[in-house]
């Protein structure tokens, strides 16, 4: 009898095992469940194009038809509620058990809330959905001003689309530089420079006490300085947290994510993760779990649960990439550069051309180039390859990584 699969969350990765599953030849029954109503679509777009106010760019993964001409069962509107593990049964908010031989947990994540009064004022948005950005695209028209609240690339490029629109743009960051959590120092002193000369005021190191408003909608956000910046809009984007509520109330490992193995399997065998939620032993973090909050991580993940799937499991030893647009700016990130200790820029930062070559000890782990993609698809293949460059060669002037590395391959698009 031909086996059911069971998805659960119909973001990039619940979609590629769907995908997958069927280009592979899986002739079982596929059901890919989403709380969202919307047809699976694609995330980066929008906090970068999709608020641009231009014609609305198409962001749907794919269109209705593929999932019918590929039998994939597509629930939209409906939540997983619990998950039986011992009937193979997952209940849904429209009162429905269904039945799975395989189960794939790709709940990605939710926006962090801030303990902040004033939150639930009219103006105050947050970026997570389609639906938020349909709100913040509609209210970005008129404001004329807006407070973002969280230095991070989703804050940067919607601050970047802002100043094209011509909004007075205000980003407060808690930390003590901008995207602290996941760049270099040298990549963040670049885009504070960046962001300076381009009319926004940033303000590192600072965090909101309230947000004020009158008359029913936020007119300003005071800081914690006493400070209070006038506005008529509010962005609140300080990170995500995994969505982990399902697995944990089945039982199952989760820190910081859903726990899985080499292969993608949570402590119960007939069960995977993928995407946003899933931790994961990375060889690229020297073995450490990590989780990975990106599009190229979450379809290759659902990629190799697919193969799982279907009797062909192979250690999940991806390389982590990443990109970011704003504006005139294109960075791309090859690898894991938390931890890192040294890092050795090479191209010119005040051109907006340049690579950032981050090593952990004598390990190249990272390397961000901002408007440099060779040196991006050159930095794949070394460290997918784990080619031992090491930094005095990098610190060397006539350092090249394309020549280094050797004849490129075409990399996926970023």
């Amino acid at each position: 009898m031909a086996s059911a699969v069971l998805i659960l969350g119909a973001g990039q990765a619940g979609f590629q095992v769907a995908a997958s599953l069927r280009e592979k030849g899986f002739a079982g029954t596929v059901t890919l469940v989403g709380d969202e109503p919307h047809l699976p679509y694609q995330r980066p777009p929008l906090s970068k194009g999709y608020l641009a106010l231009s014609p609305l760019p198409d962001v749907l993964i794919r269109h209705e038809k593929f999932y019918q001409d590929n039998r994939i069962e597509l629930r939209t509107g409906a939540r997983a509620t619990a998950i039986d593990r011992t009937r193979h049964a997952v209940a849904l908010t429209t009162g429905e058990m269904l039945q799975y031989d395989h189960l794939v947990l790709a709940t990605g994540g939710r926006n962090r809330q801030l303990s902040l009064e004033g939150t639930d004022i009219d103006g105050v948005l947050s970026l997570r959905h389609l639906d938020d950005a349909d709100r913040l695209r509609q209210r970005l028209q008129d404001a004329g001003r807006i407070v973002i609240i969280g230095g991070g690339y989703i804050g940067l490029e919607v601050g970047s689309l802002a100043l094209a629109l011509g909004l007075e743009t205000c980003i407060v960051e808690a930390a003590p530089r901008l995207v602290a959590r996941v760049a270099s120092t040298e990549l963040s002193e670049f885009f504070h420079r960046h962001y300076e000369k381009a009319g926004a005021r940033i303000l590192c190191g600072t965090t909101p006490a309230r947000i004020q408003g009158s008359a029913g909608h936020a007119d300003s956000v005071q800081l914690a300085n006493g400070e209070v910046i006038p506005t008529k809009l509010v962005l609140i984007c300080v990170g995500i947290l995994p969505n982990v509520e399902l697995a944990e109330g089945a039982g199952l490992e989760v820190a910081n994510g859903i726990v899985v193995d080499q292969f993608l399997r949570t402590s119960d065998p007939s069960i995977y993760a993928v995407g946003d939620c899933a931790r994961y032993p990375s060889r690229h973090a020297g073995g450490e779990l990590v989780r990975v909050e990106s599009v190229p991580n979450a379809t290759d993940q659902g990629r190799a649960v697919a193969e799982a799937i279907l009797g062909r499991p192979k250690p999940f030893e991806s390389l982590p990439w990443f990109w970011s647009e704003q504006g005139k700016l294109r960075l791309q990130i090859a690898g894991l550069i938390q931890g890192h200790d040294r890092a050795i820029v090479k191209g010119d930062p005040a051109s907006g051309t340049f690579s950032v070559f981050c090593f952990r000890g004598p390990t190249l782990v990272g390397v961000e180039s901002m408007n440099r993609p060779v040196d991006f698809v050159a930095a794949r293949r070394a460290l997918t390859e784990g080619l031992p460059i090491t930094a005095e060669e990098v610190a060397n002037a006539a350092f090249d990584l394309k020549s280094r590395v050797g004849p490129l391959r075409p990399a996926a698009a970023a």
